[in-house]
């Protein structure tokens, strides 16, 4: 139990910290990590987390100069690399940042470590003109992300992957979702911008918000009027677009964004898959709040037999598991909890869906292909793979989104099972 008041700086860097480490060590931050600090600090520290891990290529090149030997505490090195990312973006504070990173490492190991916490920030004050030269020197520390993934990018996009790397440093973007059945994106904006949230339209149903804000100042969020749904991915549902009436299977719904859109542009006999029972009921959630029905069950979409009951599907949306490449500046993490073989088994997974799914499709039903990735292994490279194994699969539509200052990084493939 911590002796820091929970709205100190310090309690938001030792909780960040804490939250950094387990990260190092494995963990994901959709393991809910955020999930076990006091509501009260939790907005201060996931800033804190995030920006610390989309920064970290550039955070542990100047703590690799600032310490004669590696640390061997994983809490001590995370603090101070949310220290330093603390310091770097709010240069009008350095030195209470530098005091209160000092109070949190008390916190740690009965606070042994506090001079050196203290020795380190205070160096890096005196040297930060040289470190900041050296990592603008060095194309791993500049770009934030592993070398591996950087030469993927090079490879696939050579004239935009500084644009794809700059994107992926920056926090993300939030997008609206207006819910068609209960009011018009044009009414909904009027809403919007009577509370003083400034807004513009984009797609058939979406809105980009100027600043993100909290849901709660969302006007009827908690009635369904709207949700917060990236505007790459509102692509999905527009691009399957099953007409009304259609049996549909969501292989891989939860959170249940993309399930959402699909009910709100029309009635349809719609099945939602997930592995978890936790997802599935996050799906459920999402539902209830919309005024949507689906059946939802827990069931593993590439085994059949567990619950498929024979009967084709009209259209199928496969959003399969991947590295999540195009959404890193929402998953930091994944920088760094990916490795390049991680590439190569998301694929292979991938490829049995696909397979398996393209069974329950019926003759002339379409079923799209959809990732979070920019890595074309998983994308165009898989989707050609596909077409080897069953010619009757027609491409219809295919789309690479690239992120943006507008929207995350997804892939669309539209195939048509010919008849």
């Amino acid at each position: 139990m911590s002796r820091l008041p929970l709205n100190s700086l310090a309690y938001a860097l030792l909780q960040a910290a804490r939250i950094d480490a387990a990260v190092f060590a494995g963990q994901s931050l959709a393991d809910g990590l955020l999930g076990r600090v006091d509501p009260v600090a939790r907005p201060a520290v996931q800033d804190l987390v995030y920006g610390s891990l989309r920064a970290y290529g550039r955070g542990d090149f100047m703590l690799s100069r600032l310490l004669e030997r590696p640390l061997a505490v994983d809490e001590i090195r995370a603090l101070l690399l949310v220290a330093l990312y603390r310091i770097e973006t709010r240069p009008e504070a350095v030195h209470t940042v530098v005091d209160q990173a000092v109070f949190a490492a008390g916190e740690l190991l009965g606070g042994k470590f506090r001079g050196l916490v203290n020795g380190v920030l205070r160096n890096f004050l005196r040297q930060q003109d040289a470190l900041v030269a050296a990592v603008a020197a060095d194309p791993v520390a500049a770009a934030q992300h592993p070398d591996w993934w950087l030469a993927q990018l090079q490879a696939a996009y050579p004239a935009d992957w500084q644009c794809i790397v700059a994107a992926g440093n920056q926090p993300p973007p939030m997008g609206l979702r207006v819910n068609l059945r209960q009011t018009t994106r044009d009414a909904y904006l009027v809403r919007l911008q009577a509370v003083g949230i400034e807004a513009r339209p984009v797609g058939e149903a979406g809105l980009a918000l100027a600043r993100p804000v909290v849901v709660e100042a969302l006007p009827d969020f908690a009635q369904g009027a709207v949700s917060v749904q990236d505007p790459g991915a509102q692509r999905a549902a527009e691009l399957l677009a099953p007409s009304a009436g259609s049996r549909v299977l969501d292989a891989c719904a939860a959170p249940g964004g993309k399930t959402a859109h699909l009910l709100e542009r029309g009635e349809m006999d719609l099945l939602a898959l997930d592995l978890k029972a936790a997802r599935c009921r996050r799906v459920e959630e999402n539902l209830a709040r919309l005024q949507l029905q689906a059946e939802v069950r827990v069931a593993d979409c590439a085994q059949l037999a567990g619950w498929w009951d024979g009967r084709p599907f009209d259209a199928v949306l496969a959003d399969v598991p991947c590295t999540a490449s195009g959404v890193v500046r929402r998953n930091p993490d994944a920088k760094w909890l990916r490795r390049e073989a991680d590439i190569a088994s998301f694929a292979a997974a991938q490829a049995r869906i696909l397979d398996a799914l393209w069974q329950v499709l019926r003759p002339g039903g379409k079923l799209l292909y959809a990732t979070c990735s920019v890595f074309p292994a998983e994308n165009g490279g898989q989707i050609a793979r596909f077409i080897e194994r069953q010619p009757q699969a027609r491409p219809c539509d295919e789309e690479q989104l690239l992120p943006t200052a507008e929207h995350d990084g997804f892939f669309y493939c539209l195939l048509e099972k010919r008849a």
